[in-house]
Protein backbone atom coordinates (compact mmCIF):
# COMPACT_ATOMS: atom_id res chain seq x y z
CA UNK A 1 0.00 0.00 0.00
CA UNK A 2 1.63 3.39 -0.84
CA UNK A 3 1.84 5.88 1.92
CA UNK A 4 -1.01 7.85 1.61
CA UNK A 5 -3.25 4.78 1.04
CA UNK A 6 -1.67 3.83 4.04
CA UNK A 7 -2.48 6.77 5.84
CA UNK A 8 -5.83 6.88 4.83
CA UNK A 9 -6.68 3.48 5.98
CA UNK A 10 -5.15 3.94 9.22
CA UNK A 11 -7.35 7.28 9.62
CA UNK A 12 -10.77 5.92 8.63
CA UNK A 13 -10.07 3.16 11.33
CA UNK A 14 -9.20 5.82 13.49
CA UNK A 15 -11.97 8.06 12.86
CA UNK A 16 -14.25 4.81 13.00
CA UNK A 17 -13.07 3.22 16.28
CA UNK A 18 -14.06 7.05 17.85
CA UNK A 19 -17.43 7.31 15.91
CA UNK A 20 -18.20 3.84 16.91
CA UNK A 21 -17.47 3.74 20.89
CA UNK A 22 -19.45 7.39 20.31
CA UNK A 23 -22.37 6.58 18.40
CA UNK A 24 -22.79 2.81 18.13
CA UNK A 25 -21.41 0.26 14.67
CA UNK A 26 -24.50 2.37 13.15
CA UNK A 27 -22.81 5.66 12.87
CA UNK A 28 -22.57 7.52 9.89
CA UNK A 29 -19.61 5.97 7.34
CA UNK A 30 -19.93 9.68 5.54
CA UNK A 31 -18.96 11.37 8.98
CA UNK A 32 -16.23 8.80 9.56
CA UNK A 33 -14.89 9.68 6.00
CA UNK A 34 -15.39 13.63 6.49
CA UNK A 35 -13.45 13.05 10.08
CA UNK A 36 -11.00 11.29 8.61
CA UNK A 37 -10.25 13.74 5.98
CA UNK A 38 -11.29 11.73 2.84
CA UNK A 39 -13.87 11.45 0.06
CA UNK A 40 -16.36 8.67 0.87
CA UNK A 41 -15.54 6.75 -1.79
CA UNK A 42 -12.03 6.43 -0.63
CA UNK A 43 -13.61 4.90 2.78
CA UNK A 44 -15.53 2.73 -0.01
CA UNK A 45 -12.49 1.75 -1.92
CA UNK A 46 -10.72 0.48 1.58
CA UNK A 47 -13.70 -0.86 2.98
CA UNK A 48 -16.45 -2.04 0.29
CA UNK A 49 -18.89 -2.84 3.90
CA UNK A 50 -20.14 -1.78 7.10
CA UNK A 51 -18.78 -5.02 8.50
CA UNK A 52 -15.14 -4.40 6.27
CA UNK A 53 -14.68 -1.24 8.52
CA UNK A 54 -15.73 -3.25 12.06
CA UNK A 55 -13.59 -6.00 10.92
CA UNK A 56 -10.70 -3.25 10.70
CA UNK A 57 -11.28 -1.69 14.07
CA UNK A 58 -11.80 -4.71 15.83
CA UNK A 59 -8.72 -6.51 14.87
CA UNK A 60 -6.27 -4.99 17.11
CA UNK A 61 -8.61 -5.24 20.25
CA UNK A 62 -8.96 -8.51 19.45
CA UNK A 63 -5.79 -9.57 19.17
CA UNK A 64 -5.05 -7.64 22.56
CA UNK A 65 -7.19 -9.71 24.17
CA UNK A 66 -6.18 -12.96 22.89
CA UNK A 67 -2.62 -11.85 24.44
CA UNK A 68 -3.81 -10.94 27.53
CA UNK A 69 -5.63 -14.28 28.26
CA UNK A 70 -2.24 -16.01 27.24
CA UNK A 71 -0.36 -13.95 29.36
CA UNK A 72 -2.71 -14.29 32.44
CA UNK A 73 -1.94 -17.78 31.79
CA UNK A 74 1.57 -17.68 33.58
CA UNK A 75 -0.17 -15.46 36.31
CA UNK A 76 -0.11 -16.74 40.01
CA UNK A 77 -4.18 -16.48 40.92
CA UNK A 78 -5.47 -18.39 38.42
CA UNK A 79 -8.80 -16.56 39.89
CA UNK A 80 -7.54 -12.95 39.44
CA UNK A 81 -6.22 -13.88 35.75
CA UNK A 82 -9.59 -15.47 34.77
CA UNK A 83 -11.48 -12.59 36.57
CA UNK A 84 -9.04 -9.89 34.87
CA UNK A 85 -9.90 -11.29 31.12
CA UNK A 86 -13.56 -11.76 31.97
CA UNK A 87 -13.53 -8.01 32.84
CA UNK A 88 -11.05 -6.94 29.77
CA UNK A 89 -13.52 -8.90 27.66
CA UNK A 90 -16.56 -6.92 29.16
CA UNK A 91 -14.93 -4.23 28.80
CA UNK A 92 -14.49 -4.61 25.35
CA UNK A 93 -18.41 -6.03 24.54
CA UNK A 94 -19.58 -2.65 26.02
CA UNK A 95 -17.17 -0.41 23.52
CA UNK A 96 -19.62 -0.04 20.57
CA UNK A 97 -23.17 -0.54 21.41
CA UNK A 98 -24.90 -2.47 18.11
CA UNK A 99 -21.91 -4.98 17.84
CA UNK A 100 -23.02 -8.11 18.51
CA UNK A 101 -26.10 -7.43 16.50
CA UNK A 102 -24.19 -6.01 13.26
CA UNK A 103 -21.41 -8.94 13.57
CA UNK A 104 -23.80 -11.50 13.63
CA UNK A 105 -26.65 -10.79 10.79
CA UNK A 106 -23.39 -9.79 8.37
CA UNK A 107 -21.26 -12.76 9.10
CA UNK A 108 -24.29 -14.71 7.96
CA UNK A 109 -23.89 -13.88 4.60
CA UNK A 110 -20.29 -14.40 4.56
CA UNK A 111 -18.10 -17.45 3.85
CA UNK A 112 -15.11 -16.14 5.26
CA UNK A 113 -15.74 -14.42 9.22
CA UNK A 114 -12.17 -12.75 10.65
CA UNK A 115 -14.37 -11.85 13.60
CA UNK A 116 -15.75 -15.93 14.15
CA UNK A 117 -11.88 -16.76 14.08
CA UNK A 118 -11.06 -13.88 16.53
CA UNK A 119 -14.11 -14.96 18.26
CA UNK A 120 -12.97 -18.62 18.26
CA UNK A 121 -9.60 -17.75 19.22
CA UNK A 122 -10.85 -15.89 22.61
CA UNK A 123 -12.95 -18.98 23.04
CA UNK A 124 -9.83 -20.96 23.02
CA UNK A 125 -8.06 -18.67 25.53
CA UNK A 126 -11.07 -17.73 27.67
CA UNK A 127 -11.55 -21.86 28.34
CA UNK A 128 -8.17 -22.32 29.15
CA UNK A 129 -8.03 -19.70 32.11
CA UNK A 130 -11.57 -21.48 33.32
CA UNK A 131 -10.06 -24.72 33.03
CA UNK A 132 -6.54 -23.64 34.79
CA UNK A 133 -9.26 -21.71 37.25
CA UNK A 134 -11.45 -25.37 37.45
CA UNK A 135 -8.49 -27.45 38.16
CA UNK A 136 -6.70 -25.39 41.32
CA UNK A 137 -9.98 -24.94 42.71
CA UNK A 138 -10.57 -21.33 42.23
CA UNK A 139 -13.80 -21.49 40.63
CA UNK A 140 -16.56 -24.48 40.70
CA UNK A 141 -16.10 -27.81 38.89
CA UNK A 142 -19.57 -27.62 36.94
CA UNK A 143 -18.83 -23.99 35.69
CA UNK A 144 -18.67 -24.78 31.76
CA UNK A 145 -16.66 -22.83 29.43
CA UNK A 146 -19.15 -22.09 26.60
CA UNK A 147 -21.82 -21.40 29.37
CA UNK A 148 -19.44 -18.78 31.19
CA UNK A 149 -18.58 -16.46 28.11
CA UNK A 150 -21.78 -16.11 26.76
CA UNK A 151 -23.31 -14.93 30.23
CA UNK A 152 -20.65 -12.26 29.88
CA UNK A 153 -21.47 -11.48 26.28
CA UNK A 154 -25.31 -11.55 27.74
CA UNK A 155 -24.05 -9.06 30.70
CA UNK A 156 -22.77 -6.95 27.58
CA UNK A 157 -25.82 -6.92 26.30
CA UNK A 158 -27.89 -6.29 28.94
CA UNK A 159 -26.28 -3.29 30.25
CA UNK A 160 -25.38 -1.48 26.76
CA UNK A 161 -28.04 0.46 26.73
CA UNK A 162 -28.54 1.74 30.90
CA UNK A 163 -27.29 4.95 31.64
CA UNK A 164 -25.05 3.52 34.00
CA UNK A 165 -23.95 0.57 31.21
CA UNK A 166 -20.24 0.45 33.07
CA UNK A 167 -21.35 0.29 36.48
CA UNK A 168 -23.88 -2.12 35.56
CA UNK A 169 -22.00 -4.59 33.92
CA UNK A 170 -19.89 -4.40 36.45
CA UNK A 171 -21.99 -5.11 39.17
CA UNK A 172 -23.18 -8.11 37.00
CA UNK A 173 -19.92 -9.74 36.36
CA UNK A 174 -18.87 -9.39 40.10
CA UNK A 175 -22.43 -11.55 40.57
CA UNK A 176 -20.68 -14.43 38.34
CA UNK A 177 -17.49 -14.41 39.43
CA UNK A 178 -19.07 -14.75 43.24
CA UNK A 179 -21.31 -17.54 41.42
CA UNK A 180 -18.10 -19.23 39.87
CA UNK A 181 -15.94 -18.66 43.08
CA UNK A 182 -18.51 -19.43 45.66
CA UNK A 183 -21.47 -21.54 43.52
CA UNK A 184 -23.46 -24.22 45.02
CA UNK A 185 -24.31 -25.48 41.59
CA UNK A 186 -26.70 -28.38 41.48
CA UNK A 187 -27.50 -30.32 38.97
Amino acid sequence: MRADARRNYEQLVEQARIAFAESGVDASLDEIARRAGVASGTLYRHFPTRLDLIEAVLAGQMAHLVDLGHRLLAAEDAFEAVSAWLRAALAHGLTYRGLSAAVMNAALDRETDPVANWHAQMFEVGAALLARARRSGAIVAEADDADVLRMVGAIAWAAQDTPDSPARADRLLTLLLNGLRHGDVRP
